[in-house]
């Protein structure tokens, strides 16, 4: 598994691509979030947090984390190489989460240098105290585990096509969908009524849930069930691929 991890890893690095995803994902957010005059601007919310930039990060990593782990698998399968790969004395589960961990690192590295706007927001606060640090730490808790499944489903997409492009589409439209699909249906009152369910399956809602700074179980436990859904849907496919 690691040298799995270890290749995909230092393989983001080996051309532009690495780099890249971590300069795209800082310069959309500090435009968004500092210069340009849209919704997610700092400088016109009415508190000098990071509610914001929690807020925005998601909707970033839909389109950037697809991107990232596109070619994992579909790359495999163009070249005919993923062959190659059932033959080696790895199973399944180290394959998968060797390119899963790869991908997910490099996307825990581009959110590290947004620790800098902590410093930023306790310039533009009055009083320091007014922060609350203990929120900020949950929401990157949470935004961790969102990173995760974005991942899980962009890697579980890439075993489904040769190629990448479609792989990226999947992934972005199946992101989209347990991210904000779920609440958008219950929101449009297509039903008539509020159904708590449909907004319970949404990531959207036990995101926001750990942003308020509180660590439920019940939110951990449903981003740990999606994580674990996707990982097993890409082994059940990979199992078919092999056989």
């Amino acid at each position: 598994m690691w040298a799995i991890f270890k290749k995909e890893f230092f393989g983001f690095f080996s051309s532009i691509l690495g780099i890249l995803v971590v300069l795209v994902f800082l310069i959309i957010n500090g435009l968004l979030l500092w210069v340009f005059n849209t919704p997610f601007n700092i400088y016109n919310a009415a508190y000098a947090d990071l509610t914001l930039f929690f807020e925005l990060s998601p909707w970033v990593f839909m389109f950037l984390i697809p991107g990232i782990c596109m070619k994992s698998f579909s790359e495999e399968q163009r070249k005919g190489t993923l062959e190659l790969l059932f033959t080696k004395p790895i199973s399944l589960n180290q394959l998968i989460l060797g390119k899963f961990l790869g991908a997910f690192v490099l996307c825990l590295i581009a959110i590290l240098p947004s620790v800098v706007y902590i410093f930023s927001v306790e310039a533009l606060a009055s009083q320091t105290a007014q922060i609350d640090y203990g929120a900020i730490a949950a929401s990157y808790f949470g935004l961790v585990f969102l990173i995760a499944v974005y991942t899980a489903i962009g890697i579980f997409a890439s075993t489904l096509s040769d190629n990448q492009l479609v792989a990226f589409i999947i992934a972005v439209v199946f992101c989209l969908l347990i991210y904000y699909g779920f609440h958008a249906l219950n929101a449009s009152a297509v039903f008539g009524k509020d159904i708590f369910i449909l907004d319970y399956l949404s990531l959207n809602y036990h995101y926001r849930s750990i942003m308020r700074g509180v660590l439920d179980t019940r939110d951990l436990v449903y981003f740990l069930s999606v994580l674990v859904l996707f990982i097993a849907l890409s082994k059940q496919r990979l199992q078919n691929l092999k056989a």
